[in-house]
């Protein structure tokens, strides 16, 4: 079935308080979205965001990021005021997230309402020792280590005292004790972050919209996930890596890309019928109705790059779990609705990986126009069991990157879409007709890029830190004449559900 949708982060909504959250704002985005024909809502990873504030580099792999609990639903719960929201800094750029002023104002700001909530009785309500009950097996390990962290002064778990870095039982027991208002912060903030994004979710399946979720493939080495499970690492005795994650070089960086995540030991993973795996897909099932998965090729083979070296110039390759993880998934949890982002240089057995799986890849037009070969993705190369793209959040917008593609690739554009007379400033309506009228069963389109936005609006550069992730759309943005057309496309293109 034909089907259509948009790209938008949580963190790019509008809202009164420095980054997009589970405000109103949210629920009249899905009423943008019903509005104008779309049935699917992708977003980024949900996870709260460490160094560099990338949500691919999350301190948890099932914990939620803090930022997007919305305030305004403490302050009709009492638990806030609103000068008290007002008096914060959360920065003033109403199309910018400043991570920095958010960090440090966002927790003071939670914390004055978790002594309200624990003054007046809340943690002891039935649904949140419910909540904590259920999560624990990963909720108590998250806000320990958060606890910990922050006693260490935000440094990473390797550099902190030998006993709880190790987790020995001593050390385990005494933090445990010695931060326990601490920890009940954040179990109870991960309960306000899971109540209000199972509600912002509801509202959108109620509404005929189905939620995208993105998993990466990796976590990042300073997370809850490596420190309480380093058996399913590849670290030494030290609990430090061995090898570490990246991409080779290309034509884009000579040095390649050095991620810095640690790989998995496979064979363990292995071992236990990927159990690890299986625990975790399950969870992102409780919290999306279709999920990406981000490297597809990882699960292939995977770049291994020598921990401690400064580029990725020096790794090799090395062979991944196959269709082995994929069938243990099916086996334990059926069927599952899973997009695989098949990006970059494909290698045979990553096609027939693809193939075997059964997953849609990704097309992205982005990549189509190179006027030095044919490209796999222009639209005539698609088969129907895929998802297509103008661009994802780590291009450029449709309008930043026609402005700054050659005069060979723009010309062969031209001459593919036979658009020569369509004014620079419209071009992005073209490529998103293209993308919808492609037979791909699922056309998904970034919000910048129905706004016809340019560079300054690019959520991610790849391999360069600071400038990223910053982006928010304007409240009001998306008009009644943009969504009156997107749904004439929409329908038009037989993706009206």
């Amino acid at each position: 079935m034909r089907r259509n949708g948009m790209l938008m982060p949580i963190s790019s909504l509008p809202s009164a308080y420095g980054i997009g959250c589970f405000s109103k704002e949210a629920y009249e985005f899905v009423d943008l979205l019903k509005k104008s024909g779309q049935s699917l809502w992708q977003i980024l990873p949900l996870g709260p965001t460490g160094y560099g504030d990338s949500p691919y580099q999350a301190f948890s792999t099932y914990a939620g990021n803090p930022y997007f609990i919305d305030l305004e639903s403490l302050i009709e719960e009492g638990y806030l005021t609103q000068e008290e929201c007002k008096a914060a800094d959360f920065g003033d750029d109403e199309e910018s997230v400043n991570y920095e002023k958010i960090f440090r104002a966002r927790f003071l700001i939670l914390k004055i309402a978790y002594g309200r909530i624990k003054d007046s009785g809340g943690l002891q309500e039935e649904d949140y020792r419910a909540f904590k009950e259920r999560e624990a097996y990963w909720l108590e390990d998250y806000a320990l280590y958060t606890a910990v962290k922050n006693q260490f002064d935000g440094r990473s778990w390797d550099s902190w005292a030998e006993d709880i870095r190790f987790r020995k039982a001593e050390a385990m027991a005494y933090y445990r004790n010695e931060l326990k208002d601490e920890i009940e912060f954040y179990e109870y903030l991960q309960y306000l972050f899971y109540t209000q994004w199972t509600e912002l979710k509801s509202y959108a399946n109620e509404n005929g919209i189905q939620i995208v979720g993105d998993i990466p493939i990796y976590v990042a080495f300073d997370s809850a996930d490596t420190w309480a499970n380093p058996e399913l690492f590849q670290l030494d005795e030290n609990h430090l890596p061995t090898a570490v994650a990246g991409c080779p070089p290309d034509g884009f960086s000579a040095t390649g890309q050095l991620w810095g995540n640690p790989l998995y030991k496979w064979d363990y993973h292995r071992e236990t019928n990927y159990e690890w795996w299986v625990q975790r897909v399950a969870h992102c099932f409780q919290l999306y109705d279709i999920m990406r998965i981000d490297h597809f090729r990882g699960f292939d083979e995977y770049y291994s790059i020598p921990y401690g070296d400064t580029t990725a110039e020096f790794g090799h390759w090395e062979k991944g779990p196959g269709m082995e993880l994929f069938n243990a998934l099916k086996e334990r949890l059926g069927n599952l609705p899973i997009i695989a982002e098949d990006l970059g240089f494909l290698t045979d057995s990553v096609k027939q990986l693809l193939s075997d799986s059964g997953y849609p890849g990704m097309k992205v037009l982005q990549f189509a126009f190179d006027s030095r070969e044919e490209s796999d993705y222009l639209p005539h190369n698609y088969g129907t069991n895929c998802v297509v793209y103008t661009g994802t959040h780590d291009n450029d917008t449709l309008q930043g990157w026609y402005q700054c593609i050659s005069a060979e690739d723009k010309e062969m554009a031209l001459t593919y879409l036979n658009n020569w007379a369509t004014d620079e400033e419209e071009i992005h309506w073209d490529y998103i007709c293209l993308a919808m009228r492609s037979v791909a069963d699922t056309c998904i389109i970034p919000v910048q890029d129905f706004l016809g936005l340019g560079s300054q609006a690019r959520m991610n550069t790849p391999s360069t830190l600071g400038g990223n992730w910053q982006w928010r759309m304007k409240k009001g943005a998306l008009t009644d004449e943009i969504l009156e057309k997107i749904y004439a496309l929409t329908k038009v293109t037989g993706r009206v559900r």
